[in-house]
C-alpha cells in the first residue's frame, strides 16, 4: 500500500459526513494496495471465516525476538478490499509484540465501522485480524 497510516484514515473519516462517503473512501483504500502474486492466492493465505475470499500473505523479516510482519493481501469484494487495507494500515510492517499488543478490534471499533458493517464483514474482519495474529505468534515461535 502507500503510506497511508491508521491516524491518516481516522481523520479523513472526521471529515466525511455520511456513510456513503466513507464507503467510497474505503473502496478507494482498497484500490490502493499492492497487488498480490498470483501464486499468493493459494489455501495457505486464505483467510477462514470471511463472506467473501480473502488472502494475505506475510513476509518476516528482522530479528527471531522480535521480527517485523509485512502483508500483502486481495479480496474479491471491494469493500473488503478496503477493510484489508485498513488493517495493513494498523498492523503491517510492525513487529510482532507490537502486533500482539495492539487492540486491534479497539482501533477498528473507533473508527465506526461496526455500526455499518454487515455482521458477515464484521466477522471477516476479525477472522483478518486473527489471522495476523496468529502469524506473529508463529514468527515468535521460531
Amino acid at each position: 500500500m502507500d503510506s497511508t497510516t491508521i491516524e491518516s484514515i481516522r481523520d479523513d473519516f472526521g471529515f466525511l459526513d455520511d456513510w456513503e462517503d466513507r464507503y467510497r473512501y474505503v473502496i478507494e483504500l482498497g484500490r490502493k494496495l499492492a497487488p498480490l502474486a498470483e501464486s499468493a492466492r493459494n489455501s495457505a493465505n486464505k483467510v477462514q471465516g470471511c463472506a467473501s475470499q480473502v488472502w494475505i500473505d506475510t513476509k518476516v523479516s528482522g530479528p527471531p525476538d522480535n521480527p517485523r510482519l509485512d502483508f500483502t493481501g486481495d479480496s474479491d469484494a471491494l469493500i473488503v478490499k478496503g477493510l484489508i487495507a485498513i488493517v495493513f494500515a494498523l498492523l503491517s510492517g510492525r513487529p510482532a509484540k507490537e502486533i500482539l499488543a495492539t487492540d486491534a478490534q479497539a482501533v477498528l471499533d473507533s473508527l465506526g465501522l461496526k455500526d455499518h458493517l454487515t455482521p458477515q464483514r464484521s466477522n471477516g474482519l476479525a477472522s483478518m485480524v486473527a489471522r495476523i495474529r496468529s502469524d506473529a505468534l508463529r514468527a515468535l515461535a521460531k
